[in-house]
């Protein structure tokens, strides 16, 4: 009865051993998370900034000023341009 009771015992040391160290990483993948989460949203406030910094560069102003100052270009007279009709799609008249 002895050797059933140590047997016991150790089987009862090994599970509460487990379970503490299964509950330790648990924390520990927790934490983690959290820090990839915050990495997360920090890189899509990132994001965000880049989208708006990227469409303030392209607007059509600060194009034009650019080619009419860095490239020497100017807007054509309106007698000087001419539309070119759009092809019909193949099936349509």
């Amino acid at each position: 009865m002895l050797r059933l009771n140590l047997i016991l015992l150790a089987v009862l040391a090994a599970c509460a051993l487990a379970l503490v160290t299964s509950q330790h990483q648990a924390r520990k993948l927790y934490v983690e998370l959290q820090k990839e989460q915050d990495l997360a949203k920090a890189l899509e406030v990132e994001w965000g900034q880049l989208q708006l910094e990227a469409s303030t560069w392209a607007t059509h102003a600060r194009v034009e000023k650019l080619a009419t100052r860095a490239l020497g270009m100017r807007v054509p007279p309106a007698s000087r341009i001419r539309r070119v009709p759009a092809a019909a799609p193949e099936g349509r008249p």
